[in-house]
Parts: structure tokens; sequence; C-alpha cells
């Protein structure tokens, strides 16, 4: 029998993750959780207050987001919680209807998130172009420093000196130690600061009053009527949408980051779950917060679930256990942190003269399209698409380019061979028609497509009005060296897309 106990207790050793017997990485998370936690009470309250619901709404959001991400989501380390771009989707619907139809369009978000992510909508990944990821990150971090813009306007003098403190605080101390994330030691000093001195700036118990329970379950108060699911259901799509394009974009920021692969689809199914219990619990909804996910896995070093876990359990715990000291942190403490955060995110060598030099002008253009629209708009899902539509344009009109025909009469004059090469799709596949000479030409013509491959029933269309041209002038066309895929969508479509 006193055998068998280290055997067993040697298995359980065996199936924990590798991070559990260390204990400068449970250091690092909890830690991290807590900076996390500190930081995310004063953007859960303003997100409230722009969708228009009281401030414990945003953080309990942000406690269970938190919280039921850490377990089902795919990205570990990133920080899901109530977010801007969330808050701005459903605030119409609660200003018009109220926060019963808010709360149904989050769980119904949840339910369309889930819906998108087992079709396999993650795998649109891997069209986003770097430049775009570019752009992306750049954008962010322009967004992250002027959302602490008002922060810094009509405030005492007292913030400025603040702030610069901060910014050095976490400069210097990784110098001398990492004990600690500089992050925390910042905000620790400056409130005893603060405190001790009676400096009257602006804290974050200033930003609204902090909740002293925790959130209970419960359905939303809504008539359940098919008058109810259309009037949410269209807030609730853009919900799950600008959802899913933020969390799977931090989500690739934080793989690129940490040299790690992530699992979008466990993601996407996750992040409906995250806001479905979210919903249930009273809460406003989120995704993904970049700003935060920065702090935990770039600023502090967090790599595994626990940080995540901890952020939302932390949150919780400061908001009805510590409320009180919670809320004399000045808001200085937490700018500072932002600000470094800004200069952490922003890629510096993108903009670089040395690579501006060497990046082609189409990438650089699409870049530069990403950040205007994601700061014009306040919102980085349509910044993503439209920088994502503008690459493939370009990219398209590049590729058109490609196509070429080249023409060679036989000696006897009866059978010209057209060679074909490149790729055939819509756009290339428009000039195509125009580069024969249907009148001169003898009798045989042959269209060699051994160097071209067929993409769209566009680059079809164009085959077919090619012989079509030749027909009519009673000459016969011959098309050959067609590949398995060119001749498969060939055979299926010619001669069936024009109705005469």
């Amino acid at each position: 029998m006193s055998t068998s106990v280290p055997t067993s207790a040697g298995q359980l050793r065996g199936l924990r993750p590798d991070w559990l017997n260390d204990p400068k990485v449970w250091r690092t998370e909890i830690l991290a959780g807590l900076v996390v936690a500190l930081a995310l009470i004063p953007e859960a309250i303003s997100f409230s207050i722009i969708a228009g619901v009281d401030p414990a709404i945003g953080l309990f959001a942000s406690f269970t987001m938190a919280v039921v991400i850490s377990i089902v989501g795919g990205r570990r380390a990133m920080i899901s919680a109530a977010t801007g771009a969330v808050a701005l989707v459903i605030a119409p619907l609660n200003r018009e209807h109220g926060l019963g139809y808010l709360i149904a369009a989050v769980i119904l978000a949840g339910v369309i998130q889930i819906v998108l992510g087992a079709l396999g909508v993650a795998k649109l990944m891997r069209f986003v172009p770097r430049s775009v990821m570019v752009g992306f990150v750049n954008a962010l971090a322009i967004l992250i420093f002027m959302a602490q813009v008002p922060e810094m306007h009509d405030v005492p003098w007292a913030v400025y000196p603040l702030i610069i403190g901060g910014l050095a605080l976490m400069v210097l101390f990784p110098r001398v130690t990492k004990v600690a994330p500089a992050p925390l030691v910042s905000i620790v000093i400056l409130t005893v600061i603060t405190v001790a001195a009676g400096i009257a700036v602006p804290t974050v118990g200033d930003k609204g009053e902090l909740p002293s329970s925790l959130p209970v379950p419960g359905l939303p108060d809504v008539p359940f009527t098919m008058d109810t699911l259309t009037t949410i259901a269209p807030y609730a799509f853009a919900m799950a949408l600008v959802g899913l394009m933020e969390s799977l974009m931090t989500a690739k920021l934080v793989d690129d980051i940490t040299d790690t692969h992530s699992s979008k689809t466990r993601e996407s199914i996750g992040q409906g779950i995250a806001n479905i219990v979210t919903g249930f619990f009273g809460g406003m909804g989120g995704c993904a917060m970049i700003g935060q996910t920065m702090i935990n896995v770039k600023v502090s070093g967090a790599r595994t679930r626990l940080s995540t876990f901890l952020a939302g359990a932390f949150l919780m715990v400061l908001c009805i256990v510590f409320g009180p000291i919670v809320s004399d942190i000045p808001m200085a403490a937490l700018v500072a942190v932002m600000v470094m955060v800004t200069f952490a995110t922003f890629d510096w060598h993108s903009i670089a003269p040395k690579t501006l030099k060497r990046m082609p002008a189409g990438e650089i253009a699409v870049m530069v399209i990403t950040v205007v629209v994601v700061v014009a708009t306040d919102n980085l899902a349509i910044g993503v698409v439209v920088g994502s539509v503008t690459a493939m344009v370009i990219f398209a009109k590049r590729v058109a380019h490609l196509a070429d025909v080249t023409a060679v009469t036989d000696p006897d004059d009866t059978t010209v061979v057209y060679s074909v090469t490149g790729e055939l799709f819509f756009a290339s596949s428009n000039d195509l028609v125009g580069r024969f000479d249907y009148a001169n030409d003898p009798d045989h013509v042959v269209i060699d497509l051994s160097a071209a491959h067929i993409w769209d029933a566009s680059s079809v269309a164009a085959l077919d009005a090619i012989e079509t041209k030749y027909r009519q002038r009673g000459k016969t066309v011959e098309i050959i060296g067609l590949n398995g895929p060119s001749a498969h969508l060939h055979s299926r479509l010619t001669g069936e897309l024009t109705g005469h």
C-alpha cells in the first residue's frame, strides 16, 4: 500500500502543466493578473458610460469574460473583458429599449459567435495580409494613447509629474530588479505618494461606484417574442462580428509576440460561450482587449491561462473587498501604464525610413489606410476589413498584368497557336478577349493554356466569347493544355454563362 502513494502522486504531477511546478512562473502570472485587474477597473467603468449602463454592469462583464475565456478560450494569456467597440455597438439598443434588451442581445451575440466559430469563420484570418496586421497594431497603439488624452486634459497640475514619475519608474525599475512587474510597482508607489501627501488628483473612485457584491445569474427582463428577436438580432450580429474580429486579430498578434500557435476556432467558440455566461450574469458583453492583453503579455511577461483567470478574479476581489483602497488609486498611475503600453505596442520598425524605402508602395498604402480608417472610425474591425479589401484590390491589379498572350503562326499559314501564360481570373481575363486577331487569323486557332490556370467563371466566359467571335467568322478554336482543376471548371461552365 505504501508504494502506491508515490506512484499516484508522480502520475498526477505528470498530468499537470510544467508551469505549475515553477514558482517563478507562478509569481509572474499572479502579479500580471493583478496589474491587469487594476487597469481593467477604470476601463470597464468608462465603457459602461459609453454603453449607458451602470458601472457595475461593465465590471461584471469584465469579471465573467476573463474567468470564462481563461477556461474555454483558444489563446493563452489573452485578456477578454468589456470593450469600447462592443459598447459602441450596443449603446443605441440600450438607449432605445433598455438594459433587458441589451443583455438579451449579448446572449444572442454569444450564440452567433459559437455558430460562426463552428462554421470556420476563424479561417478567414489567413486572408489578412501582414501590412493590414501592422496597420492594425499601429492604429491600436494610437487609439490607446488617444484614450488617455482626456485624462491629461483640464486636470490639476500634479497629474503631469505623477505621469512622468510613473513612466520613469516603469523604465528604470526593471534595470534594478524584475521580481515584481514595473507597472504594479508604479501604481503602488504613486498611490502611496498621493494618499500620504494628500495630493488632490482624479482617482479611480471618481469614475464611478464600485460594486459591493458578486453578480447573480438570471434571465434578461424582456418578453420572449419574435418582436424581441427582430429588435435585438441586428445589434447581436454586429456585436458578434466586431467581437470576433478584434479577438482573432488580438490572438494573431499574441501568437506573433509569444512565437506560439493558438486555436482560432476554439477562441471563436470560447468568445461566444463567455458572452452567453456574461449575459446571464447581467454583464454588457465584450471581447479580447488589446491594451490589457499587451500589459499582460508584453509588459508583464505572462504566458498562461492563470493570468487571465486571475485578472477577472482579482477584479472582483479588488472591487468588493478592497474597494475603498482601489478608489484612491490616482488615474495618473493608470495613464502612465497605458502610455507605456502604447510605446510597447507600436511597431516603430514599420515607419523607420530604412523600412519605408524597401517596402512596396502598395503595402505602405495598405498600412496607412488601415491606420487612418481605424483612427477615424474608432473601430478596429472596420479598419481591418477596409485594409484587407484594399490589399486584395492592389494584389488583383498587380496579378492581372502577369497574364500574357503570344501568337505563333504555322509556316503553311493554316493554323495559329496562341500561348497564354499567367493566372486567369476576373481582373486578368477582362483584357484577354482583345488579345486575338479574329479577322486575320487562319481558319484553325489553337489556344494553349499549359502555362495558365483558370480560377473563376469570368475566365471561362472570356474563353467562350473568344470562341464565339471566331465561330462567327467560320473559324474553329481548339483549347489545349488545361490542367486538371482548370479543365474541370471549364467543362462545367463553358456554354452555360450566357443566355444567347
